[in-house]
């Protein structure tokens, strides 16, 4: 295991032979994913394949100007250490992915701890680095694992966010084409490098879904150096604010369209979620063209995707609750409603770190007065709905047809509503929307801004 030298077989003895205690401290943290709001995300690997293999994942990586960390087995590194020190002379990252890639659940303390440490020695040894962060061949993790971590010293363990299952032997092209699917700010990709060949030809693919999409793979270490730290839920201000409360029947409830004025003022609001892209490029038009936003998110989609949630916040757009489920709320029962509305509040508070928009808009715009007072009681000043919809949501809409049916019903004070959904026309028509409405003299404003109107 070690070169067949004596003093690393003794070392490797003498650790067998150790009376390993479990570690009683803070355990190490899992990393699924950084919280980041750059766009940027880290392409990683397991294993150590063959070498013609290895040369060819590392030529088709230089080709595509990738940089990437690969989590090694240790045994693999002491069979072939040439290989591990050709992964560094081009410019990648080495981790732990353990000695024997051996399954967690067959696995006792001691054993996972000397899977782990000798990894590191081995890599160590070898290579010169200290691995920081270790991965199980599968990703699965337990707080054995997490223990250990912190009692050798590493930074934490990691787990990924997108794995293409290429084990399923897909094509290259399938490969890259789901991959794309699920990019987004802050992602963890694992593949294997000893499982499906076509992993060799999905480097190219990878990299133009990436390019597509406006961001960039980075090294593993750079992604998680250039995260920030989150405040738990608690901490941030704001974020009991929506409560259960049964006592709604004497709220008075306030409904709000659009605001009756005469200055040519609209609000552009969007509501539901997508994929990184979609949400990415309507984010990319709005700040070209310096046009405020209120973005009324589905919770169930921000809790898949907190980065994205933050980066519409931090932008400069409002964000408030279009539910959690995104169920018709006419259909609830008050609890049912209530425990919705206060689920989504937590998800997109602890997700923007920041108080939402205190507004609430239901899915669909479907509401009636007793459902308003429902929803109101929780602690939300407004029903936020709308006076101009496009359907943009239906596909059969194009852009133009988009365009036709605002200038058709927009006024003074209007709210339009859009969509943040994947497969339709909203990205090709927004530009063509802000443009004309802009030559017919009209300027934006967030949504509470024209709220404030309305009650002067």
């Amino acid at each position: 295991m070690f070169g067949g030298e004596k003093s690393g077989d003794s070392a490797a003895v003498s650790l067998a032979s150790e009376k390993i205690d479990p570690y009683v401290g803070e355990k190490s943290e899992v990393l699924s994913y950084v919280w980041t709001t750059r766009k940027e995300l880290s392409l990683t690997f397991n294993g150590m394949a063959d070498k013609k293999t290895m040369v060819s994942l590392l030529d088709a990586l230089e080709q595509n100007n990738i940089p990437a960390t690969f989590f090694l087995p240790g045994i693999r590194v002491a069979e072939e250490p040439e290989i591990a020190k050709m992964i560094l002379d081009r410019g990648h990252e080495i981790e732990n992915n353990t000695l024997n890639q051996k399954d967690l659940r067959n696995i006792s303390y001691e054993q996972l701890y000397r899977e782990v440490k000798l990894s590191n020695e081995v890599i160590q040894k070898e290579t010169g680095i200290t691995p920081r962060y270790v991965r199980t061949r599968s990703g699965e993790y337990n707080e054995d694992l997490q223990a250990i971590t912190a009692q050798l010293g590493m930074d934490a363990v990691i787990n990924y966010t997108i794995n293409p299952r290429e084990g399923d032997m897909q094509s290259a092209k399938s490969i890259g084409e789901y991959i794309e699917r699920y990019i987004t700010r802050g992602s963890i990709i694992s593949m294997h490098t000893d499982i499906n060949p076509e992993v060799v030809g999905a480097i190219p693919y990878i990299a133009k879904a990436v390019e597509k999409t406006g961001y960039k793979l980075i090294p593993l270490k750079e992604l998680v150096d250039r995260g920030t730290k989150r405040k738990p839920l608690e901490q941030v201000t704001g974020y009991d604010e929506i409560k259960i409360n049964p006592n709604y029947r004497a709220v008075k409830p306030n409904i709000f369209y659009d605001a009756p004025t005469e200055e040519k003022v609209i609000a552009l609001t969007f509501d539901d979620w997508a994929s990184d892209y979609t949400v990415t490029k309507i984010l990319d038009i709005l700040k070209e063209e310096k046009v405020p936003s209120t973005f009324f998110l589905i919770g169930k989609g921000v809790e898949k995707n907190p980065n994205l949630a933050r980066a519409i916040y931090e932008q400069g757009h409002e964000v408030a609750s279009h539910s959690y489920g995104h169920e018709v709320v006419t259909g609830m029962t008050p609890e049912e409603l209530q425990e919705d509305l206060v689920k989504a509040h937590k998800v997109i508070t602890e997700a923007i770190q920041a108080k939402p928009t205190m507004l609430f808009r239901p899915a669909t715009g479907e509401i009636d007065e007793n459902t308003a007072k429902i929803a109101m009681a929780t602690g939300y000043k407004s029903i936020a709905l709308y006076d101009v919809t496009p359907f943009d949501w239906d596909t059969a809409n194009d852009a133009d047809e988009i365009v036709k049916r605002i200038v058709n019903k927009r006024g003074d004070g209007s709210v339009i509503v859009l969509h943040i959904l994947d497969g339709t026309q909203t990205i090709e028509a927004l530009p063509k929307v802000i443009h004309t409405l802009r030559e017919q003299g009209y300027t934006f404003k967030h949504m509470t801004e024209l709220m404030r109107m309305k009650n002067n």
